[in-house]
């Protein structure tokens, strides 16, 4: 049985003044599936995601969560999106606690069932020891813990999230990446973006590849593999990107010894 259409773009556009930066994308994700949307800095992926997030609007083209047009029904879709964003803040003097509390108040949830989720959060990303310390002190990986909290806290159908493990050491980008794999078995549609291309290859069940705003190939691993003749996602995406270079030469022969010396 096919799974549910939880998130659906048709034909986006943006334009700052003149310049338009995402060229008429149109994707979609299902409930119980990880989607990546790669490319390199500058190609359009925040941009995307924020229109997709409802904090840009688009120029042309429409975006709907479970059916409903972020457009005309902004409220009532953004109940339904967890949204981490590449440049998310915490409140530097709140614990990690406290943003739980006060975010889950925002989206409304009852107090006992709140305090319960926050303390499920708490103990499912390893936030115990940190909990209660101001987020001002926390290092880069327990900020983004919180910061997935945050994002996660009121149960959301689709998960956008913005470069999720950028900055962070291995095992903190491990854990994020764990913790994403385990809320696509609890049935969330997940969107996110990376320019990592081994952790899209990893993670991802389709993969988006963007270049310069515009989707330059869509699909699993093995379909953009097979139509490139690439051996990895990364020789996938130059052959995209930069289609008069030639690839490099793998597993070559090493060089024999000229016996006359010559």
């Amino acid at each position: 049985m096919a799974s549910a259409e939880i998130l659906r773009a048709t034909d986006l556009v943006k334009r700052f003044g003149a310049h338009e930066v995402v060229h008429g994308v149109s994707l979609s994700v299902n409930a119980g599936e990880v989607v990546g949307l790669l490319g390199p800095n500058g190609a359009g992926k925040t941009t995307i995601l924020r229109m997709l997030a409802g904090v840009l609007s688009p120029t042309q083209g429409q975006v709907f969560i479970n059916g409903q047009d972020v457009r005309e029904q902004t409220l009532a879709a953004k109940r339904r999106i967890g949204f981490l964003s590449g440049d998310t803040q915490l409140y530097r003097r709140l614990t990690p606690r406290e943003v739980l509390l006060y975010f889950g108040r925002l989206y409304e949830i009852p107090e006992d069932k709140l305090a319960r989720r926050t303390e499920q959060l708490i103990a499912e990303l390893e936030m115990t020891a940190f909990a209660g310390q101001q987020c001002g002190s926390l290092s880069a990986g327990q900020k983004q813990r919180a910061n997935i909290a945050r994002a996660f806290v009121h149960e959301p159908d689709l998960l956008i999230l913005d470069e999720p493990t950028t900055a962070l050491d291995v095992i903190s980008g491990q854990f994020i990446v764990e913790t994403i794999r385990r809320e696509r078995a609890a049935g969330r549609a997940i969107l996110f973006s990376t320019h990592i291309m081994s952790e899209a290859e990893y993670l991802c069940d389709r993969i988006l590849l963007l270049h310069e705003g515009r989707l330059i190939d869509a699909g699993t691993l093995p379909e953009l593999l097979a139509r490139t003749g690439a051996r990895n996602l990364t020789d996938a995406f130059l052959r995209h990107a930069r289609p008069t270079v030639a690839p490099a030469v793998v597993d070559a022969p090493a060089p024999t010894a000229n016996p006359s010396g010559s």
